[in-house]
């Protein structure tokens, strides 16, 4: 076997043009891989992928009444009755074994669906089915009985493996240059760099081809990264290493979530069904993130899951689950028909093992530092049954506050990072129900009988297209009006000691050409403004302290944007939305590009999470006061990487000049190599005339372009 070093070698003698090579029609054969370790090999070692049999469409019913031959067409009806409620049966799909010497059956039977999605769902459906007091059924895949007639009679205690420790997961977070990671994909490749500004380049640091079937996804607070195949999910960890870590089995999954503290992992998945008038099934699945095993699953159609959400795949909404605030995962809801189900992840059942019955809930939104859950209720019956937003305690479920709006259209709920404050956007109809405006219901958490505090826009026409809270504080900002011109209004909420709260208006930003969203820089006052798609790429960096305008730029037909969560840097990216100009630019908080990397087929570029910071609010705040100290030795480290980038700069345009210069040499010596050769094409005639020959002049000429004349008087 060649070494990899070799291969253009042994190739070129062989006389093979690696490019006529089609490698994807390249086979081993069975049972060599030519000391060629595959990256999956740890799926064969671990357990043996679960190939297909040809029998997953047909389930085993046993269980069933022993009837002799006389009655057997009856029994055979009875089966069909039900089992058609829960799928399509082939013709001649139910098979009933009799017993040849007494010709009565043998108390169980066969039944084949058209595929195996109906047959899984009747195992689920009529396992434990009472048909009388004597017959219960019990229903297997017959898939699974090769691996139930396979077990052992005897238990084996597991084989004991020697602790291998593994690496530090939160080893990325400590870069002696303090970057932070982002992940992108093009493709058929994902790459993660360390963004490095001050080289003014990223970084590679881990490069995979067909790392995922679909996207990647970053755990809320960095530690892992999860991708998607046919067999399920998995999720990677590490500074730079990415090795996996933990494999979740669900067959062809399409989305994935994880609960806030990283303890849970959701897998999504649904099925097409055969009669295309029916809904599409969906699975969705809870597992423990670092043992991979599955707490409880959830299926049913698309329509049980469709209620709320942002949006999703197959009419579901998704997110499907709601998590509840903190690092605990305590608690995570589930929003269906008038039904608001809230589970506990200690043993994953319902809380006091019954939901909320709340009519026409159609959003839930939970606090993000209490167990509170805010609801929203449309109006009903014409407008004569008000629509309410309401706080319920969880596990309690004590509605803690309601207040009912009235001509309401559409409402959507902000809740302020601390979880101080619910900012509720109610867009209302006017009087004559032909267009809406919209206003803000501010809930004031903390204070005793959670007060409520009206806004309203100055132009009480306008309508709210973006809203955002400033990551750490009482400032929020939204984008209001018409377009093509709307305006952004910014806001802080003011705490006096004698007087109640109240809402001010800090400035407005007239006329910007409907940008949007509206970003806020985290762990920072600088807000983001941008026109995406159909608006140019246009952008504008605002400082909210200074309430000025810090820069405009423009990345032509940017797609994305997202910040890195220190807010010291901002990414916009072209996807393959359009065809050309794709990969991502890197900027600065102030509106400075960093640098821009163009990659073909371009699809995803998403921030490496970080993690709440441990400091206290006294440390930070000493941190603050004495930052100039601390901002000298990163000064000196740029000052050393500024001189090395102009050092690197010059050394790039002495080399350049030094290869012009080698070449107009190179050009030189072969014009005068070919002297003779052109004085022979022109039959003696020497074709080179040297600079002596000539003769220099100087000679002046004068030309007159124009008279004017003038008459001036003289003064008295």
């Amino acid at each position: 076997m060649a070494a990899v070093v070799d291969i253009d070698v042994l190739t070129a003698q062989l006389g093979i043009n690696w490019s006529d090579v089609n490698l994807d029609s390249i086979q081993l054969p069975p049972g060599n891989d030519f000391g060629i370790e595959s990256d999956d090999e740890s799926v064969y070692q671990d357990d043996q992928s679960e190939f297909d049999t040809g029998f997953g469409n047909i389930i085993v019913v046993d269980h069933l009444p022993v009837v002799p031959k006389e009655k057997f067409e009856k029994l055979e009806g009875v089966v069909k009755k039900i089992y058609n409620q829960l799928g399509v049966i082939k013709e001649n799909g139910l098979l009933m074994p009799v017993d040849p010497d007494t010709k009565m059956t043998l108390g169980y039977c066969f039944i084949e669906f058209n595929t195996p999605q109906e047959a899984q769902n009747a195992k689920e459906k009529s396992h434990g089915y009472k048909l009388d007091k004597s017959h219960i059924f019990a229903v297997n895949m017959f898939d699974d009985f090769d691996r139930l007639m396979n077990v052992k009679e005897e238990w084996e205690p597991p084989q004991e493996r020697p602790y291998v420790p593994g690496e530090n997961l939160q080893k990325w977070l400590t870069d002696d240059k303090a970057r932070d990671q982002l992940v992108i994909r093009f493709g058929h490749d994902t790459e993660v760099y360390w963004n490095d500004a001050r080289q003014k380049k990223p970084e590679p640091v881990h490069k995979r081809s067909y790392w995922t079937e679909s996207y990647v996804q970053w755990s809320p607070i960095g530690t892992y990264l999860v991708t998607l195949h046919k067999q399920g999910a998995a999720v990677w960890g590490g500074a730079d290493t990415f090795t996996r870590l933990m494999r979740y089995q669900h067959s062809m999954v399409k989305l994935v979530d994880f609960s806030p503290g990283e303890k849970y992992l959701v897998t999504y998945h649904s099925q097409e069904p055969s009669n295309p008038r029916d809904a599409s099934k969906v699975e969705i699945k809870v597992f423990d993130v670092r043992t991979g095993r599955m707490m409880r699953d959830f299926k049913g159609s698309a329509d049980e899951f469709s209620i709320g959400g942002p949006g999703g795949v197959a009419g579901a909404s998704w997110p499907v689950f709601r998590w509840a605030c903190g690092k605990d995962d305590k608690y995570f809801a589930k929003l269906s028909k008038n039904t608001i189900s809230v589970y506990e992840t200690e043993t994953f059942s319902l809380i006091d093992k019954k939901s909320m019955k709340v009519d026409n809930v159609v959003d839930i939104c939970w606090s993000p530092t209490d167990s509170i859950l805010s609801l929203f209720v449309p109006e009903q019956g014409g407008g004569n049954q008000p629509a309410k937003v309401a706080l319920v305690q969880i596990p309690s479920k004590v509605e803690l506050r309601q207040k009912n709006l009235f001509s309401v259209s559409d409402c959507k709920m902000y809740w302020q990072s601390s979880g101080e404050y619910l900012a509720v956007k109610v867009d209302r109809y006017t009087k004559t129900k032909k267009s809406t405006y919209s206003g803000f219901e501010l809930f004031r958490i903390k204070e005793r009988d959670i007060p409520i505090e009206v806004l309203e826009l100055d132009n009480k026409n306008d309508k709210i297209i973006a809203f955002a809270w400033e990551p750490k504080g009482q400032r929020f900002a939204g984008i209001h009006g018409d377009q093509p011109n709307r305006d952004v209004s910014f806001y802080s909420i003011k705490t006096g000691t004698k007087t109640l709260e109240r809402v001010s208006k800090l400035a407005t930003l007239k006329a910007k050409q409907a940008k949007c969203p509206l970003l806020v820089a985290p762990q920072a006052s600088t807000s983001f403004l941008a026109g995406l798609k159909g608006f140019n790429g246009q952008l504008e960096f605002f400082n909210v302290d200074e309430l000025e305008t810090m820069a405009t730029a423009e990345h032509f037909m940017a797609t994305d944007i997202e910040w890195d969560p220190t807010g010291r840097y901002v990414a916009t990216s072209v996807t393959t939305v359009h065809e050309m100009e794709n990969g991502f630019t890197i900027w600065s908080f102030n509106g400075n590009m960093v640098y821009r990397i163009l990659k073909d087929h371009f699809f995803q570029l998403a921030w490496r999470p970080r993690p709440a910071s441990f400091l206290t609010a006294e440390k930070e705040e000493e941190i603050a006061k004495n930052l100039r100290n601390y901002s000298k030795r990163y000064e000196a480290e740029d000052q050393d990487v500024s001189l090395l980038l102009s050092e690197q700069d010059r050394e790039k345009r002495r080399a350049l000049n030094e290869e012009w210069q080698k070449w107009v040499m190179q050009w030189k010596s072969l014009h005068e190599e070919e002297k003779l050769v052109r004085q022979n094409l022109r039959d003696g005639e020497v074709s080179d005339v040297e600079e002596d020959e000539y003769e220099a002049k100087e000679v002046e000429f004068e030309d007159l372009i124009d008279v004017t004349e003038e008459i001036v008087q003289e003064l008295m």
